[in-house]
Order: C-alpha cells, then sequence, then structure tokens
C-alpha cells in the first residue's frame, strides 16, 4: 500500500530538544580524534577515549543528542536482538548500569523487565523462536505462561496467551542520557562542538589527517563517523558507498498515570516504556513507515531480503522527500556545507494515524491509559543497513576513517558498548566483542547478506 505523505504538523508536536551544552571553542592544535556526531554512540566513544587519555574533539551540527538519540523508545535490551548483536548488548548492558556512578550523573537507567506480549498461541510460538538464537549466550529470558503474565499487567482488560520475558533488561531516559555523558566527557577533558557541521575528510598521503568543518580546519591522526541518518551523506562525498536507508518512527508520550505497568512492553499495535517522570513513553510497532528515496532505487538488491522479511509491516509513502534528497546528495558531493548546515536538527512530522492506531489499541487493552493526557509527540528517522546490524569499522579504503552508524532502531540501548568497540578499533586495542559482524567491507566484499530478524 502506498501513503502520501503529509507533513501537517499536529498541535501536540513540539521541538523534541534536549538542553543545549556550552560549546568549546575551535581547537587551534592537533588533537588525536575527532568524532563526527553527538549521540549517543559519539559521545560514548568521546568519553572512553577520553578516559584512556586521548585528546578528543567532537562536532555536533547541532545540538548534543537532539536527533534519534532522544528520540527513541528508551529500551535498552538483549531480548529479540539479532545474535550478532547480543555481545554487545550484553556488555552495554553492564556499561548502563554503571553509568550513573561513571559520569557523576543521572542517565535513568533501570533493569525493570521486558515482556513480548502473545495474543495467540502462534504469536506465543513465534517470539519463542528467538530463545534458539539466545540459547548460546545464556541471557535470562524465557516464554511465561498467561498466569505469570496477568502478574505484571494489572488492569489489562484481556487474558494474554504468554510472553516472552527477559527480567534483566532495561530502560535509560533518551533526553537526558547522551546530553550527561557528553557532560562528563567535557569535563574529561573532550572539546565538544555544537552548531559546528564537518564538511568533509581532509587527507594527505592517502590517510586521513583531519576534519574541514564550517568553522575551520581540525588536525587529527583519525576520524570516527557517528553521525546517524547522516553518514550515507558524508560517505558519499568521501566517495564511499555506504548502503544506508532511513525510516521514520512515530513515539508520543502520557502525562503522569498510575497504570502500574513497570517493564517495557511490545504487544500487538503498541509498545510502551515507563518513564522516570510518571508517563509511559508509547509508540506504534507494527508499522514501517518508509519514504521513496533515491537511495531506495540505488540499494533495492541488497535491501530486498530485509524488506521482504518486513513486508507486512512496511508502509511505503511518496511525497516530496525523494526531490528532497536527491537534492540533499548532490550537495553533499558538492561538499560546501549543504545539507549539513542547512539542517542542524532532523525534526520530521509525526504519522498521526500510525500514532492514533497505537493509541486506541492501548486503551482497549489498558483501559487506565483513555484517562491518560498526550503530552507530546515527536518523530526521528532510523538509520538502517541492508541486514539490520550497524557498522563498527574502519574503512579499508580510507585509513584513519573510522564508521558507527546503521544501528536500525537498536542504538540507544547499544550505544554506550558500540561507542567504546569503536574507540577499540581506533587505539588499535584488543576489542570488546569480536567486530568481524560489523565490517564495513561486508556490502561490497561478497558476504552474504543476511538479515535474521528484521528492524
Amino acid at each position: 500500500m502506498i501513503y502520501l505523505t503529509r507533513e501537517k504538523l499536529s498541535p501536540l508536536q513540539m521541538p523534541t530538544l534536549v538542553d543545549p551544552l556550552i560549546s568549546d571553542p575551535l581547537p587551534t592544535e592537533k588533537t588525536d580524534v575527532v568524532i563526527i556526531g553527538g549521540g549517543i554512540i559519539g559521545v560514548s566513544a568521546a568519553l572512553t577515549l577520553a578516559e584512556r587519555g586521548i585528546s578528543v574533539t567532537l562536532c555536533e551540527k547541532g545540538e548534543i543528542g537532539a536527533e534519534q538519540s532522544s528520540r527513541n523508545w528508551g529500551w535498552c535490551r538483549q531480548q529479540g536482538r539479532d545474535p550478532r548483536e547480543i555481545p554487545l548488548v550484553m556488555k552495554s548492558l553492564e556499561r548502563w548500569a554503571a553509568m550513573n556512578e561513571r559520569v557523576q550523573g543521572e542517565v535513568g537507567f533501570k533493569r525493570c523487565g521486558t515482556l513480548y506480549l502473545a495474543d495467540s498461541d502462534q504469536g506465543l510460538e513465534a517470539h519463542g523462536k528467538w530463545l534458539e538464537y539466545a540459547e548460546p549466550f545464556g541471557i535470562d529470558t524465557g516464554l511465561i505462561t498467561a498466569t505469570e503474565v496477568a502478574k505484571h499487567l494489572p488492569g489489562s482488560s484481556r487474558t494474554w496467551h504468554g510472553a516472552l520475558y527477559c527480567p534483566t533488561d532495561g530502560k535509560a531516559e533518551p533526553f537526558v542520557a547522551a546530553p550527561t555523558i557528553a557532560r562528563c566527557a567535557q569535563k574529561k577533558g573532550v572539546t565538544i562542538l555544537t552548531q559546528t557541521a564537518a564538511l568533509g575528510l581532509d587527507i594527505s598521503g592517502g590517510r586521513v589527517c583531519g576534519v574541514l568543518t564550517e568553522n575551520g580546519l581540525i588536525q587529527s591522526d583519525a576520524v570516527l563517523l557517528a553521525a546517524g541518518a547522516w553518514s550515507r551523506l558524508f560517505c558519499a562525498h568521501e566517495q564511499l558507498l555506504l548502503p544506508q536507508l532511513k525510516v521514520r518512527s512515530s513515539v508520543m508520550r502520557t502525562g503522569a498515570i498510575d497504570a502500574g505497568l513497570n517493564s517495557c512492553i511490545s504487544a500487538p499495535g503498541f509498545a510502551i516504556r515507563p518513564r522516570a517522570d510518571g508517563g509511559y513513553t508509547v509508540a506504534p510497532n507494527t508499522a514501517i513507515w518508509f519514504e521513496l528515496t533515491p537511495d531506495a532505487l540505488r540499494f533495492i538488491g541488497l535491501f530486498s531480503k530485509l524488506a521482504w522479511m518486513a513486508k507486512g509491516h512496511l508502509r511505503p509513502s511518496i511525497g516530496n522527500t525523494f526531490t528532497e534528497a536527491l537534492r540533499h546528495h548532490r550537495k553533499a558531493l558538492v561538499g560546501e556545507g549543504e545539507p549539513f548546515t542547512a539542517h542542524r536538527i532532523l525534526d520530521p512530522a509525526p504519522v498521526q494515524p500510525l500514532l492514533d492506531k497505537a493509541r486506541a489499541r492501548l486503551e482497549r487493552d489498558f483501559p487506565v491509559f483513555r484517562d491518560a493526557v498526550i503530552a507530546q509527540q515527536w518523530a526521528g528517522m532510523i538509520d538502517v543497513t541492508p541486514d539490520a546490524v550497524p557498522v563498527i569499522s574502519e574503512v579499508s579504503q580510507q585509513p584513519g576513517f573510522f564508521v558507527a552508524t546503521g544501528f536500525s532502531g537498536h542504538g540507544f540501548g547499544i550505544g554506550p558498548a558500540a561507542g567504546e568497540l569503536a574507540a577499540d578499533l581506533i587505539m588499535n586495542e584488543t576489542p570488546l566483542v569480536d567486530p568481524q559482524p560489523f565490517r564495513f567491507s561486508r556490502f561490497s566484499d561478497g558476504s552474504r547478506i543476511h538479515p535474521i530478524i528484521g528492524i
């Protein structure tokens, strides 16, 4: 089914902005590493490097954590992960648990458990198939009965057939996590430049020697690109092929309400997370809003398997996104600033029909939410790779250039360990986990592109 996009803003949509950091001056001396992108991956890598005594400059074209890193659901889960990601996310949960003490601040992390509810025996069986992937890793997860589910869901209007449950999964607060980590990194010596777009790499002798920003050149020995949905355009400017597409994720939050639901819950038609402010983050989870772009046509072969797996959930749309994406690509190739300087914060409108449907299903299954006030709605753009597994890798075609992107909607929960792994690779230290599944070259070296779990 093809939908026409409508960019009319809901009166509930407000700028989803985090508290800005005070930007540092542009460094005049060489720095060891430049990081492009101030989301959860970039700030986690910056903090890790700073703790190891490495000088770091982080460039963010807008504000720290203002795009998908603050717009996601806030889940920190092992359950339902692609098995290639499981070792990394297990490490990340350990990092999240220690994060408040590490940064001397509050990121809102709590182990609350995740419940994947099933409304039929077939649905429960489908959830159970993931346990085959999880079994080698010893994750504390399994199927629970309808009676056990009922204990977690006071006020539910229906009897569920069971659920996939992981009690050690957690949640954190996206609006505060990345800025809090960044402030700690700044205190440890990281130079953080906001409102500073990176325009391209500076190359000498075939190797990276710096980054050209809109405010001047920053010399460095290594560069990490952690720019989320913008990574594809930056790589295009450098004549590097990064197959990455974007999907729009719509989210809303309620005001404080006593619903008695303490776990992150995924049910047919909606997902919810209890928030630190007493409300709930609510999102549709059975529709993937996908806007057709020239890259969608360019990469159709690479993404065909993932699209087939997700075919029942894809909601392709046609609108001005196609021509806008084409213009962005052309501008990025020229490298004069656009589109990075013209779009400081990617702030798409939420897809109202999807939010309305999710709310209706939530209220049907949990009537207490009929009294909930919808306090805010927003959307973000998720960067997706052909196998829904991220790239965390040096780019062999360009020595000294590293990429951490394409987290396919999993980046927030996996962020602390992903940033640490990127730091390991930059410093040529023993990697936190095997980086082979995340290599940049897998999309061009003849490797089989095999998505296992769809986004």
